[in-house]
């Protein structure tokens, strides 16, 4: 009989460990007027976050407040120093752990998400892999909508934005909807009959209004459109109200959708069991990273949900080339223009979907910093 084996055992490399966590934040001005139902706007911030262990580095970003960078640099960084790079699981632990008596809402899961999604790049640099094969790839190809279509846009503007999706055959499209807290009805549809007039049958309809419409009038405004065949009603009203949602999901033809600004899994497991959504959305850079995002994909798919990844398409696509119960991801105008400003290695959505790149580490993406920079404010 063979015994075990003998001898002494390989000596293994030590795990590379974090040695620098930093962040940077930079606004850009939009390039026209921009409001939803609920806001209007005229910039974008993108709040960047760098973590490196040796010559390695991670990128990972979010959307927000110039805020979520003081605290990647005045608490997150000092959680992380000196932690196995590997054990992404484990510093998502010890960050969560360590914002409790800040608030995990907000700025501060922004934060923490976008240095979640640096982590999970760096790992996957250091191991040579693409992200979505580290990940575990459940397809090659992520489905995206085309999204903007803003309620300060004129009809040309409009209709320029749509027949560019269009015309790169994206087969579903966006628009705002919810006009100014929903004070302007016959504007909403008016704007959504011309978006079906020029995307034409065979393009799916989305809108969003953004929690703008109050409960009987999101059910009596999709009511009035029944004839232009819309599939996602985004948000007709607050994401706060879940029998709100509940009451115009159970009264309307499309999809209801809601969870972008999910933060936690509780967060989504609410939205789960009150059966207020047709399609759970989440966004990585806000609901706390990749490492969440898996968590509630997971859970949706428990409820028999699919998950649709809310803006940042460049942070999104390679987790999402990794949900089974994938929907879709929003490929958000703002977005879309900021990530082709500042990196290198953008996805192509021509023909509505777009590939994580198979022959490059990580994330696949190189900040351009040089272009970056006349934005910098922090």
């Amino acid at each position: 009989m063979n015994g075990p084996a003998t001898g002494p055992v390989p000596a293994r490399a030590p795990d590379p460990a974090v040695e620098e966590v930093r962040a940077s934040a930079y606004t850009v001005p939009t390039d026209a007027p921009e409001a939803d139902g609920t806001l209007a706007w005229d910039s974008t911030t993108l709040v960047l976050a760098e973590v490196r262990a040796g010559d390695v580095t991670g990128l990972g970003w979010t959307y927000g407040s110039p805020a979520c960078a003081r605290v990647i640099d005045g608490k997150l960084a000092g959680v992380l120093r000196g932690r196995a790079a590997l054990d992404v699981p484990g510093a998502w632990e010890a960050m969560v752990r360590a914002v409790r008596n800040d608030g995990r809402p907000g700025a501060v899961g922004y934060a923490l998400s976008a240095v979640d999604v640096a982590l999970w790049d760096l790992k996957a640099r250091l191991l040579g892999l693409p992200l979505h094969r580290l990940l575990g790839a459940v397809r090659e190809s992520v489905p995206v909508y085309g999204s903007g279509g803003f309620t300060t846009y004129d009809d040309a503007r409009m209709v320029s934005q749509l027949t560019g999706w269009t015309g790169r055959n994206l087969p579903r499209v966006k628009i705002k909807i919810a006009e100014s807290w929903g004070s302007e009805p016959a504007r909403d549809l008016a704007r959504m009959r011309r978006a079906r007039e020029v995307i034409g049958p065979g393009v799916e309809l989305f809108v969003d209004a953004n929690g703008g419409y109050s409960r009987k009038q999101a059910i009596r405004v999709m009511a009035e459109a029944a004839d232009l065949d819309v599939r996602w009603y985004e948000e007709p009203v607050s994401s706060d109200d879940l029998a709100g949602l509940r009451e115009v999901r159970d009264a309307v033809l499309p999809d209801v959708a809601a969870g972008e600004y999910g933060h936690d899994l509780f967060y989504f497991w609410r939205m789960c069991q009150a059966e207020a959504v047709d399609c759970l959305q989440a966004d990585i850079t806000r609901c706390g990273g990749i490492t969440e995002w898996l968590r509630v994909a997971a859970l949706a798919s428990s409820y028999g949900l699919e998950l649709s990844g809310h803006c940042a398409p460049h942070a999104h696509a390679h987790a999402a080339a990794a949900t089974p119960n994938l929907r879709h991801l929003e490929w958000f105008h703002d977005h879309v223009r900021i990530e082709s400003m500042f990196f290198d290695g953008v996805l192509d959505p021509a023909g509505g979907a777009v590939v994580p790149a198979a022959d490059a580490p990580g994330l696949g993406l190189a900040f351009r910093r040089a272009d970056a920079e006349r934005y910098r404010i922090g």
